[in-house]
Formats: structure tokens, C-alpha cells, sequence
């Protein structure tokens, strides 16, 4: 009995000894380390993942920044807790879900606790994350991933710019033969939108037409075939008949137009000519051939010398623009310099006239109302004067 109260004793002073060498608890509020888990590890505006990403890194080891007033953790307070966090969820001993990436995140806030100058930039930043921003850039939420290559994304854009460019041109093209060959079906004149072009297209569809026809007849009176007797029935209206041929021309029409390819002043068939890439090559070219060309042009001014040739030509073509240069014929052309068109009143009565021919007014109507509109008078009736002829 004696030995077993002797032998209880050092026991008993062995518990003693161990509970003095335990450190104190810490002054602040802890968390059970095993109870530790990432819904509990707070929320902090991190980003970039400068320290411990979207959780607050005293959380993670078990601290509670809102509760230790003016005592917060001290060092030996932080690895003592950490000690005990990477042990229980050391991926080696804890083989739960999600251990692993708790580990990680208990060693990173370990690491920036412990390192004093990272914990005094996460303790600043924890309420100025508009400062956070200024220094380590905007959230994660404004990038894209994955990212684009911009390489691609630039060659499929050129590729796309071609394209438009090349259709582009097709689209001025068919813009003009589509009215030509109304024109010419529709036997338009000059009042109407027609022109020389689509009334030569029309001649030439109608002998074609024309041709077609006796074709038909020698080739069935070859065949021993007589011409079939018109069916009694009622007759057709000249409207009907003036549609049936323009049913029969429509096509010879289009055939027509599709030969030409190219109208002038820039509406012609769509070539490689018209890709963006061929474009950008000959862009330098343009630019200092037209810069070259009005540098002498202002040189010339400032030496006050007379236009010559050249530059009446190119001072007439801008001033009634390519189109109408285009459609001119080598004489009206002449005639468009020799009126210096380049002046804004020569330019303004040059329209007029031609406005009047487009209406169909003879030569004596056109001096008529020229007349009266320089004595200032009439000038009201003109709209009215177009129709009388």
C-alpha cells in the first residue's frame, strides 16, 4: 500500500509540471482547429491572390479580426495555431475532400502573417480596396479566359475587311447595271433616267430579238413545219404587248450589260484589284502622286501663273464630280473646261442646263428661261416652264 501511495505521488506531481510548461491560451478569440473550415474563413477583396485570395488570412488560422480590439495575435500566437492546422489537415494524415487545398491556404496565410511587412499591407488594404485596385489592377471579373489568340482574331478581321471591300465593289457594280437594264427594257428617255448607253442596249436587244425571230421561222419552215394560224381570241392591249416584249428582252438585255465590265468612274466588275490587302499596297503610291500634284499646283498659284492644261482638266473633274466626267463624251468634256466649271457660279448655272436637257427642253426654252432668270424675273415659274415644252 505503501509503494502505491509512493508511486501515485510522482503521478501525481507529473500532471502538475506538465499543465505549468502548457502555454497561456491566446488573448484572442480562437477558433477549435478542428471545427476550421473554409465557410468560416471570412471574405477579403483579394483579387489578384496577393495573399490569401477571396478568404481573410486570420480567419483561416483561426482568429477573429472584429474581436481582438487593441491585442491581436502575436507571432508566437500565429504558429502555434498554424502548427496545428497543417498537421490536421496535412494531406499525408487527413485524406478528406479538399484537405490538400486547405493546407495550401493555411501555409499561405502563415506565411503572410509572419512576414511583417506583408501583414501590414493586407492589414491596410482590408478597407481600402479602392487602393488595392490602384496598385495591383482591377478584378478577375474583367479579364477573359480563356484568352484569345490576337493573332487569329487579326488575320480573321483583314480576311473580313477583303471580303467587304471586294462586295463592296460588286455592289456598286450591279447598283448601275441593274438600272441600265431597266433603262433600256423600259425604253426610258433622258426625263426619265434613260442615257445613250441604255438606248444603244436597247437597239442592239431589239435586232437580237429580231434576229431570233426569223431564226424561229427559217427553222421551222426547214423542218417542213407551216407557220401556225393565229388563235382567234381577244385581242392584246398595247400595254400587254409592251409587256410581252419586255418579258422577250429582259434576258438579251442582261446578257448585254454583263459584257461590259466596266461603266467608268469606278463602277466596273469586282477584281483582285479591290481586295483591301492589293489597296493598302497601293495607297502610298496614290497619296504622294496627289500630294507631288498639288504641291505644284500651289506653287504655281503663288507664282501666279496661268492653268495650264492639265491642271483645268483635274480642277473640271472634281468640280462636276467622276461620274458625270465619266459619261461625258470626249467633246462635252472640252466643252466642261473651257466653261472653268471650277468656279462656283459657272458650276451652278452648268447644273441648271443640264437639268433643263434632262427634262427635254428645246434650245429656245432653255435661252428663254435663262433670260428671265437674269433679269430676275420668272424665276417662280421655272418648275412650271419645264413641263410647257
Amino acid at each position: 500500500a505503501e509503494s502505491g501511495s509512493s508511486s501515485s505521488e510522482p503521478a501525481e506531481g507529473s500532471e502538475e509540471a506538465t499543465k505549468k510548461e502548457e502555454p497561456q491560451s491566446p488573448k484572442v478569440k480562437q477558433e477549435n482547429a478542428s471545427s476550421s473550415k473554409s465557410d468560416d474563413w471570412g471574405s477579403f477583396y483579394d483579387p489578384n491572390n496577393i495573399f490569401c485570395g477571396k478568404y481573410d488570412c486570420y480567419k483561416i488560422l483561426g482568429f477573429d479580426y472584429e474581436t481582438w480590439g487593441s491585442a491581436p495575435p502575436t507571432l508566437k500566437e500565429i504558429t502555434k495555431s498554424y502548427r496545428g492546422l497543417s498537421r490536421l489537415w496535412h494531406p499525408d494524415k487527413n485524406k478528406a475532400r479538399g484537405a490538400r487545398e486547405k493546407f495550401v491556404a493555411i501555409a499561405k496565410a502563415y506565411e503572410i502573417l509572419t512576414n511583417s511587412d506583408k501583414r501590414k499591407e493586407f492589414d491596410y488594404y482590408r478597407d481600402r480596396p479602392d487602393e488595392y485596385f490602384q496598385k495591383y489592377g482591377s478584378s478577375v471579373l474583367w479579364t477573359y479566359a480563356p484568352k484569345s489568340d490576337a493573332t487569329i482574331i487579326s488575320i480573321l478581321l483583314f480576311i473580313l475587311a477583303n471580303v467587304f471591300t471586294y462586295y463592296a465593289q460588286k455592289n456598286k457594280y450591279d447598283k448601275v447595271a441593274n438600272h441600265l437594264i431597266r433603262a433600256a427594257v423600259e425604253d426610258w428617255s433622258a426625263r426619265e433616267g434613260g442615257s445613250t448607253e441604255s438606248i444603244e442596249i436597247r437597239d442592239k436587244a431589239l435586232a437580237i430579238l429580231a434576229e431570233n425571230r426569223e431564226k424561229e421561222i427559217e427553222a421551222a419552215q426547214s423542218n417542213g413545219d407551216t407557220p401556225k394560224k393565229k388563235e382567234k381570241g381577244p385581242k392584246l392591249t398595247s400595254k400587254e404587248k409592251r409587256e410581252k416584249e419586255q418579258l422577250e428582252l429582259r434576258p438579251i438585255c442582261v446578257k448585254l450589260v454583263n459584257e461590259i465590265d466596266d461603266f467608268g468612274a469606278g463602277f466596273r466588275k469586282p477584281t483582285y484589284k479591290d481586295l483591301l490587302v492589293v489597296k493598302m499596297v497601293k495607297w502610298p503610291y496614290y497619296l504622294g502622286s496627289a500630294s507631288l500634284w498639288w504641291g505644284k499646283y500651289a506653287i504655281r498659284r503663288m507664282r501666279k501663273l496661268e492653268l495650264n492644261d492639265e491642271e483645268r482638266e483635274v480642277l473640271t473633274k472634281n468640280a462636276v464630280g467622276e461620274i458625270a466626267w465619266a459619261a461625258a463624251s470626249d467633246e462635252e468634256r472640252a466643252t466642261m473646261v473651257t466653261l472653268e466649271l471650277w468656279v462656283s457660279d459657272n458650276l451652278v448655272e452648268w447644273r441648271e442646263e443640264q437639268d433643263m436637257i434632262r427634262e427635254g427642253l428645246s434650245a429656245n426654252k432653255r435661252k428663254q428661261i435663262k433670260k428671265m432668270r437674269k433679269k430676275g424675273g420668272g424665276g417662280g415659274d421655272y418648275d412650271d416652264d419645264l413641263h410647257l415644252d
